[in-house]
């Protein structure tokens, strides 16, 4: 009885962690196209370099607190993680001014094959035929819904690579930082968020410059911009933590293929806000199709021998529960 509750409780824990990440990124998004679109604020690198400052006040508030304990991240881990972070934060922005929409969806959707590539060489993971099918299923689905027009030039390319491959990088270094050293999702961003919020907002206002012509400093700000700007700073703490404390419970491939969940809560969110006009057979019968994928994949993966490893030592395998046991036990707490 006591093994079925607790493997209840951790369920229960899983599904709130993923619904945390899906609210607030889905609100951020809405929030930073409302700031973007409406009100011209197209600083999107300095705004991410606001997000992590508050995100920095929010982790030294609750170290205050005493809810956030000392831990311990060596500098070149901490530097090689902002170094992935930073180049995906970048090479997202530049990829997207560089590429049509269709070749930045498809870039996206590459990032679950590199993850899984990952995966298999860093951590000698395996996957089933079903749950390989079931990864395929999904990206079939995002791709039906997103892509449209596809055209891409080498420079854009290039963007685009750089960022697929940080990207990936950092959120399987998520999960390798928190399982080697026992850090919780808290202690994690405690470490990284200061030295990516200084990174980003020295360097933020070139990169927006260089990709705008525009100065954040000549910005007309007024009443409701400052607010949508403090609201989207708000919605990325939550952002932030969640990304951490999904990757930590999951893995970087589940982390990817469940995120898509948020390109179609996007997409109906689009249609109930901005009109149905895209709303045609085609973005319903990729909607379907990713959903499907998405529940075949959680089923497969879940199966033994669904996704396990090939070789790994029986006191490395109580090492790592211990310490994924301790990490998963801080966020529950938290």
């Amino acid at each position: 009885m006591a093994p079925a509750s607790k493997a209840d409780k951790k369920a229960a824990l899983d599904v709130a962690s993923w619904m945390f990440n899906v609210v607030t990124s889905v609100g951020i998004i809405i929030v930073n196209k409302a700031l973007m679109a409406t009100y011209g604020y197209s600083f999107a690198t300095t705004l991410t370099g606001l997000h992590f400052a508050t995100t920095t006040l929010m982790t030294l508030v609750l170290r205050w607190m005493g809810y956030i304990q000392p831990s311990h991240l060596p500098l070149p881990e901490l530097l090689k993680f902002v170094l992935f972070a930073n180049f995906s934060i970048v090479g997202m922005n530049v990829s997207l001014m560089w590429n049509s929409v269709g070749f930045y969806q498809i870039a996206k959707l590459s990032m679950i094959p590199v993850s899984c590539f990952l995966e298999v060489v860093m951590d000698k993971i395996r996957y089933s035929r079903d749950t390989k099918l079931s990864i395929g299923v999904v990206l079939l689905g995002v791709a039906v819904c997103t892509v449209t027009d596809v055209s891409v030039n080498a420079k854009g390319f290039i963007a685009a690579f750089i960022a697929v491959w940080s990207t990936a990088l950092q959120q399987y270094y998520v999960h390798f930082l928190q399982r080697k050293y026992s850090l919780g999702s808290f202690n994690l961003l405690g470490h990284t968020a200061p030295v990516q919020a200084a990174t980003l907002l020295v360097f933020g206002p070139f990169l927006d410059f260089w990709l705008t012509n525009k100065r954040v400093d000549e910005y007309g700000y007024n009443v409701i911009a400052v607010f949508f700007i403090i609201l989207s700073c708000t919605i990325a703490v939550g952002t932030n933590l969640s990304q951490f404390i999904c990757i930590g419970r999951f893995t970087a491939v589940s982390f990817q293929v469940l995120g898509h969940m948020k390109t179609i809560l996007v997409l109906i969110l689009g249609f109930f806000f901005f009109g149905k006009d895209g709303l045609t057979i085609q973005v319903v019968l990729g909607m379907v199709l990713a959903v499907v994928g998405m529940i075949w994949y959680g089923n497969a993966s879940s199966q033994p021998g669904g996704k396990e490893r090939r070789s790994y030592s029986i006191s490395s395998d109580k090492s790592q529960k211990h310490g994924d046991l301790e990490s998963s036990e801080r966020d529950d707490n938290v």
